[in-house]
């Protein structure tokens, strides 16, 4: 399964991230990350460094990845809005409550599903 993640805070934030989930045991066994650019937004010229791309393999637990990255927003200064995305599967962290964390996982575990199924 193959998402990127979108941190409102830019190209820092994002290599702080990565550097994060490669650093924890669960995600870094079952997943590899990669900082890359995206496509310009309508206006915008060239290409940023704005996207985490992480790409699952077999073991890959959605749990121990939404709670490593909200473990991650809970060291930041300022916590940032965390975009996931799949597909047409879109999931925002704003605020680590225990029911986001929970509807998250359930959401990343239906489009895990539905690769599989695919």
């Amino acid at each position: 399964m193959r998402l990127e993640v979108y941190v409102e805070s830019g190209a820092g934030e994002l290599r702080s991230l990565q550097g994060w989930l490669r650093s924890d045991p669960d995600v870094r066994r079952s997943a590899v990350t990669e900082v890359r650019g995206s496509a310009p937004r309508p206006g915008e010229m060239g290409t940023a460094l704005d996207i985490l791309e992480l790409v699952t393999g077999n073991g890959w637990s959605a749990a121990s990845f939404v709670l490593a990255l909200t473990a991650w927003r809970q060291t930041r200064p300022q916590r940032p809005r965390v975009e996931i995305r799949h597909g047409d599967t879109v999931i925002v962290l704003t605020d680590c409550s225990p029911e986001v964390i929970e509807r998250a996982t359930r959401a990343l575990d239906a489009a895990a599903d539905e690769d599989r199924d695919t």
